[in-house]
């Protein structure tokens, strides 16, 4: 019995789904966490994540059929969210999945019959998409559900071969989309988002996907779908876009409301405010409620994105004050009762929307004092435009958004350089890929208005493991306290600290704040310390006791760790000295990283550093740490430490007045890191590896000291495994090895002339398919995936079984390769079609080229949908060449 499109709201969508699949066997099970078990993901995007075990099978499933409606977030294409019809951060996933049971005839059946006869959609308004290669599923929708061949879309790999990230469970997929306008005809265009939505995917889980690319066959084959909610509410309440839908509008229309506006009434950019905020509110609350907490990196960076972007675009729309926990709501009220999280964890999701929200508006605040300044400054210069980077710093540091400070440029006559804004983003994008965890605005907020009220920090640790401190600052979620309880992770400012402060490529040290004489009192974990301005900030943990300002605390580091650090910090400045004398003078470095476990150096150099060079470099640094060279620290005007010859690090500022580390004979630099007193203390030296990271950029990577028999311990068990495996000795395995690549390069020889008989047998199938151009016979066809030398084979075998004949073979040997091959008989040549120039000129239809002589030549591209077009046009050519 069909059921009217207008009388379903959205939970009744996912009730009836789930019923639906339920009385045919699927178990029904709650929907997974935001927070994904599976490490390859940062949040959960897909229905079928938590089953990725059982597709790989390294779990068994309960049931060998089941059924979810599963909450998701993606954010790769967040600047789309508000502004065409169906994008979203949040949404949710209906999804009917077999392990190892049925497959895409029930699937495909069944997906049918929900559509048409449950949801009441009509045939007609129904499109199908099914991947290119995939004849079985085109077959099934056109022979036994019965859609009309022109109805069943072919598409490539971007569109219907599904993967939940780039590595894992993999397949071709069916989409079925609904057509919004069916009396344009039959002139299908899929990309055409006005006319058709794609609302129901069927995944034909197949294979998995490794690191390399590589797919493989599961043990089972699966079934993966999903519908989205949004979507079919869309389609079924009749509106014009997933957010007047009422599983959002609810939401949109608290937003107006507090804003005192009207929706439907607004102007194009409001809506997309009040979208913005719809959406993301829904976001946010659900990954409170499953435990995401506001920070700087992760989910936590995430979470704390969406919040600031609903914060702006409520100012956008004129919200003045706070109100996302208002609005926070209506999403709560209309997600409980399928996920009673929500409201469980209400208090919650309250406290962090209103924490994040007052902290943001005070950094709004101060964006707003420093462009008018931009703005005063721009007036008074001849271009009267605000320069692409204080946009950006307006943007970036202020979270103010480029919009608002366009719009209060026009109405004060003057522009914004919106060019340079993007460069400013892009340098910003390219420097977060390589940084790790900052400081937090939010406790650099808090720390610019303490910094009238206290001292900056005295660094102590150069001398000291340990000292006596003053407890100046405590802030908890980046607000200052009084106290701090045992359980709650704090940032902490001493009046002075033996704990370096991440700088240079150092990392912070780590260790404890305690009191008490017994070792029961205060106890305070430190994990990193940050400066920030003049300030030593502690990020740590209360693991026991009370926190209080003004404690008398004795702060001491992890002299272990501290020990490690330093000999890697020192092994970097001798690794430096050594590449300039071993491989060029002229390197300079480029950037570094020292922590207790390892050592990075980044260096200019035109290129590779030799194996040859890089033992020297290690036997010559090996050398220095066994002369036990003595450092000599000292404090002196930075023009006497250039005069001295010392080298200056990366990126660092240096004031009048250096520190300077001296290891006589050996390396001199200026740098404020902790170093050994003497290079002996250093132990061993080790290079892991050398690579290129970036044009004229190279990079070491190596270990020192303890690290370096962990590293040894590895590989020595590494070769006894292999030993043991190969019942071969160490000094054994090269030979033992090299026999057996021998080996596989003979049975891939071997494979390649059974792949190229294969193509063989295929291609005289082909004979008979020869057309007839007057005196001449031609071919034009695909091979599958015939490799290159297999068609290169093929189609001169059936030129010359065809005699006065062109032949034009093509394969995809491989997903994102095309493979052509031309050729012509002498009498072809004679009518002026050469194989060489005729090739190249269908390469070039797949974004490729070739070319070679005029009887035999082959060609390459890198388009596989245009495939088709290509041999179309090529059969055309040799038509009318040859008529």
């Amino acid at each position: 019995m069909s059921i009217s499109p207008k009388c379903l709201s959205g939970s009744e969508i996912r009730q009836t789904f789930l019923d639906f699949y339920a009385q045919r066997g699927h178990k029904i099970l709650p929907s997974a966490s935001l927070v994904p078990e599976d490490p390859t993901v940062l949040l959960t995007i897909a229905g079928m994540l938590q089953f990725k075990p059982i597709f790989l099978g390294q779990r068994a499933a309960t049931s060998p059929r089941a059924t979810t409606s599963q909450k998701c977030i993606r954010t790769n294409d967040i600047e789309n969210v508000g502004r065409t019809a169906r994008h979203h951060t949040f949404f949710e996933m209906l999804g009917n999945f077999s392990f190892g049971d049925y497959f895409k005839k029930q699937a495909i059946a069944w997906a049918w019959e929900l559509s048409t006869e449950v949801f009441g959609l009509p045939a007609s308004n129904l499109v199908v998409s099914v991947f290119r290669e995939d004849d079985e599923a085109f077959a099934i929708w056109r022979d036994e559900i019965g859609i009309p061949g022109d109805r069943i879309q072919r598409m490539g790999e971007a569109d219907n071969f599904w993967q939940s990230g780039p590595t894992g469970p993999c397949g071709p997929c069916s989409e079925i989309y609904y057509d919004f306008h069916p009396e344009k005809g039959d002139n299908i265009d899929l990309e055409d988002d006005s006319r058709f939505i794609e609302f129901y995917n069927l995944v034909f889980m197949q294979y998995n996907k490794d690191a390399e690319g590589n797919l493989t066959p599961l043990q089972n084959q699966n079934i993966d779908t999903g519908m989205g909610l949004e979507r079919m509410a869309q389609i079924l309440q009749k509106v014009p876009n997933n957010y007047e839908t009422d599983l959002i509008f609810p939401i949109v229309q608290s937003a107006a409301e507090i804003a005192g506006i009207d929706y439907h009434n607004s102007d194009e950019k409001v809506k997309v405010s009040l979208k913005v905020i719809g959406d993301h509110i829904r976001a946010v609350v659900h990954m409170i409620a499953d435990e995401i907490r506001a920070s700087n990196v992760g989910r936590g960076y995430i979470l704390r994105r969406l919040i600031r972007r609903v914060v702006r675009h409520g100012r956008l729309i004129g919200i003045q004050g706070e109100f996302t926990v208002r609005v926070a709501e209506s999403a709560i009220a209309l997600s409980e009762a399928a996920y009673p999280n929500v409201r469980s964890r209400e208090a919650q999701i309250k406290a962090e929307l209103a924490r994040e929200e007052a902290q943001f508006l005070k950094t709004l605040e101060r964006g707003e004092k420093l462009l008018e300044e931009i703005v005063d400054r721009t007036k008074q210069q001849a271009n009267q435009q605000i320069s692409g980077q204080d946009a950006f710093t307006l943007y970036d540091t202020y979270g103010f958004p480029l919009e608002l400070t366009q719009e209060i440029a026009e109405e004060q006559g003057i522009t914004v350089d919106l060019d340079g804004f993007e460069v400013a983003m892009k340098e910003q994008q390219t420097r977060a890929k390589e940084a790790h965890q900052t400081i937090d605005l939010t406790v650099q907020g808090s720390l610019d208005k303490l910094a009238e009220t206290i001292q900056k920090t005295e660094f102590v640790g150069y001398a000291e493991l340990s000292s006596l401190a003053e407890v100046e600052v405590i802030l908890v979620d980046g607000q200052p306290v009084e106290s701090a309880e045992a359980g709650t992770e704090v940032q902490i400012v001493l009046n002075q600290t033996p704990f370096y402060a991440e700088s240079g490529g150092q990392t912070g040290d780590k260790g404890y704040l305690k009191s008490g004489e017994n070792g029961d009192g205060l106890l305070v974990r430190v994990d990193d310390v940050k400066k920030e301005s003049d300030f030593f900030v502690h990020f740590g943990f209360v693991e026991r006791g009370t926190l209080k300002l003004s404690d008398k605390i004795t702060a001491k580091i992890d002299n272990s760790s501290r020990r490690r650090i330093q000999a890697n910090h020192t092994a970097t400045h001798l690794l430096q000295s050594a590449l300039r004398q071993i491989v060029d003078s002229s390197i300079s470095q480029a950037g570094s990283l020292v922590s207790s476990e390892r050592l990075r150096f980044d260096f200019n150099s035109p290129r590779a550093v030799t194996a040859e060079e890089l033992q020297k470099i290690e036997d010559l640094i090996n050398s220095w740490i066994a002369e036990a060279h003595a450092a000599e620290v000292a404090e002196m005007p930075i023009a006497q430490a250039r005069e001295k010859g010392a080298t200056a690090m990366f990126g660092e500022k240096y004031g009048d007045v250096v520190r300077v580390i001296d290891f006589p004979g050996v390396s001199m630099e200026l740098c404020g890191g902790t170093h050994v007193n003497n290079t002996a203390e250093i132990g061993l030296f080790k290079i892991v590896s050398e690579a290129g990271v970036a044009a004229g950029t190279r990079r070491i990577e190596a270990v020192s000291g303890q690290a370096v028999l962990d590293y040894l311990n590895v590989r020595d068990k590494v070769v006894r495994d292999l030993g043991d495996r190969f019942k071969a000795k160490p000094e054994e395995l090269p030979n033992r090895i090299t026999n057996l690549q021998n080996e596989l390069k003979d049975t891939q020889k071997q494979l390649a002339a059974v792949k190229s008989e294969l193509a063989i047998a295929k291609s005289d199938q082909l004979l008979a398919k020869a057309e007839s151009i007057g005196e001449f016979k031609i071919i034009v066809a695909q091979l599958g995936d015939v490799d290159t030398e297999a068609l290169k084979t093929a189609a001169e075998r059936l030129q010359q079984k065809l005699g006065n004949a062109a032949v034009v073979l093509a394969s995809i040997p491989e997903p994102d390769k095309v493979s052509l091959v031309a050729a012509f008989s002498p009498e072809v040549n004679n009518k002026g079609l050469q194989a060489g120039k005729f090739i190249g000129g269908i390469a070039q239809l797949c974004g490729g080229k070739g070319g070679g002589r005029p009887n035999l030549a082959q060609a390459g591209g890198r388009d596989v949908n245009k495939l088709p077009e290509a041999l179309e046009s090529a059969r055309n050519l040799l038509i009318e060449g040859l008529g």
